[in-house]
């Protein structure tokens, strides 16, 4: 409706808006892309299909220069059009960290506060513009969990605002969970009094390490988990098993065609329709994936 175009329009200038780095190509940004593979995908979960609601997740990633930022959010499931936010944080948070990039190294203690202040400064500009009365406008669109990773050629850190997954060179990588599922949201920060101690909205760095470690690193919204838990069951109407989550980072085909990692999800996902011949009747089973289920993969590209 009228309402949804404009907060689309305001979130599509708020993200134009301040670009003070230069984005092009360089060299160093060939150099680097040619050492990584990187695909993503993402699927509506089962459950907003039954209800008719969107994929409330959002994923992005980009390079600066020799750095490479990918990002996804997951919007908070009880916000009217919660989307919305996580499609427009995953891309402030990376342009956030990009920005302080220039100023700061990423080692430093103050550097991701820095980061979740410049982010709150574009929400907040964001809230004044729509309804600078009213938190509402907080609850329904702008509550989103972050799981990221900032790979320079150098130091890859891994970090997290919220619940999700992370896993590094084929182990996992310990990220909080939250009772009732109610994860801090880095909009908080917005609401006084705010729903959660502000210390619990900060950036939190999970891993700090040499990018020659790195082989392959999977970052993913917390959808990942009912992934991971089906892996030996077989895909909707087939034979075929889901598969373990490696098949992500060590199969081909996934960065060979930048659909395929959303095929395969929705394929996991889908409804089939099943014949009972002996009650003599048809049977809808649902897909396997509760929740909105989005991923990003990234490998190092093997010497040829």
């Amino acid at each position: 409706g009228e309402g949804n175009t404009f907060i689309h329009t305001a979130f599509l200038t708020l993200c134009k808006s301040d670009t003070k780095m230069d984005l092009s190509c360089t060299s160093n940004t060939k150099l680097m892309s040619s050492q990584w593979e990187i695909a993503a995908g993402s699927v509506t979960g089962r459950e907003h299909l039954r209800t008719g609601k969107n994929n409330q997740d959002a994923y992005h990633w980009q390079m600066f220069g020799d750095v490479m930022i990918a990002i996804v959010g997951d919007g908070c499931s009880s916000g009217a059009h919660s989307e919305v936010g996580a499609m427009l944080g995953v891309r402030l948070v990376t342009k956030a960290i990009a920005q302080t990039m220039q100023e700061w190294q990423i080692e430093q203690p103050e550097f991701w506060s820095v980061v979740q202040q410049e982010v709150l400064q574009q929400l907040s500009k964001l809230v004044f513009m729509l309804d600078h009365h009213s938190p509402q406008v907080i609850y329904d669109y702008l509550l989103f969990t972050i799981v990221g990773a900032v790979i320079t050629p150098t130091v890859t850190t891994l970090f997290t605002v919220g619940d999700g997954v992370l896993i590094l060179n084929g182990e996992a990588v310990s990220v909080p969970s939250f009772s009732g599922n109610a994860p801090p949201y880095l909009a908080y920060g917005l609401i006084e009094p705010s729903p959660m101690p502000f210390e619990q909205l900060q950036f939190q760095t999970h891993h700090c390490l040499s990018t020659d470690e790195v082989r392959s690193l999977l970052i993913a919204t917390d959808g990942v988990k009912d992934l991971l838990a089906v892996a030996e069951q077989p895909l909707p109407g087939k034979r075929e098993l889901v598969g373990q989550i490696e098949q992500f980072w060590q199969n081909d085909r996934y960065f060979h065609n930048p659909d395929q990692l959303r095929r395969r999800l929705s394929l996991i996902n889908r409804e089939v329709v099943q014949p009972d011949w002996e009650q003599q009747q048809l049977n809808r089973v649902g897909g396997l994936l509760p929740d909105d289920t989005t991923l990003i993969v990234i490998r190092k590209k093997l010497e040829e």
